[in-house]
């Protein structure tokens, strides 16, 4: 049975184009989540005034991957230690946020981040907020498999191709087959 994973760390580009390379991983959608308002654009998200954090959505094999295991990959790829901030981008929709489907979820979260803290793994302590998710709204179509649409744009060359090298690199042993 499949499961659903829903998460926030920084420009939902970044997340979308390591998760979509993972082995168990069945499909992820770029989207808004943990916001006050009905269905946002990305503008809007983008003003910062939604409280709607960049996300993937990630459906799941748990036979294949774990949960704790996409979360293991998803604190390795960007910096939980900075609030409303990843790298450049920085605004409440960039906050590192894990969007909780059930207890066993939060729990597995919470979980982890105090072994990463226990462990000393960053110089500060972990921001990550761990709530229950209300609502997933799919971003716009342009935003869905971007890093592969755009692979020489800018943006993706600066900053997602690192996280997908660093993916690569530490996880090899988590690639689906064609993505090594």
């Amino acid at each position: 049975m499949d499961a659903l994973a829903t998460l926030g760390g920084g420009c939902f580009w970044c997340l979308e184009a390591v998760f979509e390379r993972v082995e168990g991983v069945l499909g992820v959608r770029s989207g808004y989540a943990g916001g006050d308002r009905p269905d946002p654009s990305y503008q809007e998200v983008c003003s910062g005034r939604t409280g709607h954090a960049e996300v993937v959505q990630l459906r799941f094999d748990p036979a294949v991957i774990s949960y704790r295991d996409l979360l293991e990959i998803f604190f390795a790829i960007h910096d939980p230690t900075t609030p409303d901030r990843q790298g450049a981008d920085v605004g409440t929709q960039y906050r590192s946020v894990i969007f909780t489907h059930d207890d066993g979820q939060a729990d597995t979260a919470r979980d982890l981040i105090r072994d990463l803290e226990a462990d000393g793994t960053w110089d500060a302590p972990v921001v990550t907020e761990v709530v229950p998710l209300d609502v997933f709204y799919e971003a716009e179509a342009y935003h869905q498999e971007y890093y592969r649409r755009n692979p020489s744009q800018p943006y993706c060359q600066v900053v997602v191709a690192p996280k997908v090298a660093k993916l690569r690199q530490r996880f090899a042993h988590r690639l689906r087959a064609s993505a090594v």
